[in-house]
């Protein structure tokens, strides 16, 4: 039997759920592998504290060196999250030849070049299947299982965050700030919920999918990102009258060589099979030439869902004989096959606030239209507040380019804009 020994970088939730997975399939692991594998040292910023998991203490230390520099030690997983300590840490485990596996998103979303770039130099494994969407296996369907197709469209729900708060918009018509106070008590978002609720997440995400759809590096600085703070219950309210569901949406798609990467508030047809992913749940829908369609949905975060995608890692990781890596130039740059593109094409949901008098819709229509830009559907309230009423339309398809100028020309003195949220199809 093949004896592995691992160390761990962190030991948070998801670690102490990659620590009961191995503990508790410690026979399945041995009848399907013929392999034991045992956690040797785990670094921790405080070994009295007290943890979810009975883990012995002899274990803990608070000294990287205990595992990265002890030669028994093959295999790294980290948990700590953040681009430092972590990437530093990566990286000095791969100098040494240990194999990592890690959760962590924003290292490999930022660091990716420098990390396989030294895994390939001693042939160590870089492996990040939970760094995406937790137990979805996004990873080794973009890599493996769909390695004879062109992908041209990737769009995911990458966030349970912010889905749980638009999902409780949606349903009970509450308003964000109440939903997010909500969210926080239950431990579904974080204290400073920035990253979720701005879409920083939903963005290293995506720069990790799309690079590995598209064959080519597409840095975190490529996408456009927009997150949900604005979003109001009104907007959710006319988009369900007008058939419609928001989500936050990581777009990425492909004609030619030409790629637009973009994280936003997007409304989506209610038939749409990713309208109905409600709550925590994550979901990526992807679109390939042999393929055609195809949707993955699951828990994306959560203890022990992302120590399902580590543990999977670690056992493939220790079981192969020859470490996949990407063969696209993996450097810090954007791929120079591709060119990245900020004028891509949707349909948009506007939301004016116009003042109730006669000859107000023409003008607008005039506005849109001096910019190609038509109207498609319309939505208008009775209520008046201040003299104004909301006026709702969804375009037809039109470039962002030319949606922002068509915006720039109405005239303030009889609407203002209040709100503008993309439309997917």
């Amino acid at each position: 039997m093949k004896n592995v020994v691992i160390g761990f970088l962190g030991c948070g939730n998801v670690g102490c759920g990659v620590w009961e997975l191995l503990n508790g399939f410690q026979t399945e692991i041995a009848h399907r592998n013929d392999m034991s594998i045992r956690v040797k040292k785990i670094l921790v910023r405080d070994v009295n504290k007290q943890r979810n998991s009975p883990i012995p203490k002899e274990l803990l230390t608070d000294n990287a060196d205990d595992v990265l520099s002890d030669p028994e030690i093959t295999l790294v997983a980290e948990f700590l999250g953040g681009e430092e300590p972590a990437t530093s840490y990566l990286l000095r485990a791969l100098d040494a030849g240990k194999t990592i596996v890690t959760a962590n998103k924003v290292a490999v979303a930022l660091n990716w070049h420098l990390l396989q770039s030294a895994a390939q130099k001693t042939g160590a494994g870089l492996y990040y299947e939970a760094s995406v969407c937790g137990a979805i296996p996004i990873i080794h369907t973009l890599t493996q299982s769909l390695q004879a197709n062109r992908i041209s469209k990737l769009m995911g729900i990458v966030n349970g965050t912010t889905n749980y708060i638009l999902s409780r918009m949606s349903d009970n018509g509450e308003n964000y700030d109440l939903v997010l106070k909500d969210a926080q008590r239950l431990g579904l978002a974080e204290p400073d919920p920035a990253s979720d609720v701005e879409g920083l997440d939903a963005a290293y995400k995506l720069s990790i999918m799309s690079s590995l759809a598209f064959h080519g590096r597409v840095p975190f600085s490529k996408i456009y990102v927009e997150g949900i703070t604005r979003v109001t219950a009104m907007d959710i309210s006319c988009g369900k009258e007008m058939g419609y569901t928001l989500k936050l949406l990581a777009i990425a798609k492909r004609d030619g060589d030409t790629v637009e990467t973009r994280v936003h508030p997007t409304f989506v047809p209610r038939e749409h099979p990713i309208a109905s992913v409600s709550g925590s749940f994550n979901a990526v829908y992807v679109t390939g030439h042999a393929c055609k369609e195809l949707m993955l949905q699951g828990r994306g975060a959560g203890d022990l869902p992302t120590a399902s995608a580590v543990v999977s890692d670690i056992l493939n990781a220790v079981t192969t004989s020859c470490h996949f890596h990407p063969t696209f130039k993996n450097s810090a740059e954007p791929c120079e096959e591709l060119a990245f593109t900020d004028n891509w094409e949707s349909a948009y949901f506007i939301r004016l606030s116009a003042i109730d008098a006669p000859g107000v819709l023409a003008k607008v229509a005039g506005c849109f239209a001096e910019e190609k830009v038509s109207i498609a559907s319309m939505l208008q309230k009775d209520s008046v507040a201040d003299g104004r009423v909301p006026l709702i339309f969804i375009t037809h398809r039109a470039h962002e380019q030319a949606m922002r100028a068509a915006l720039a020309r109405l005239p303030k003195e009889i609407c203002i804009l209040e709100s503008m949220i993309r439309v997917e199809n």
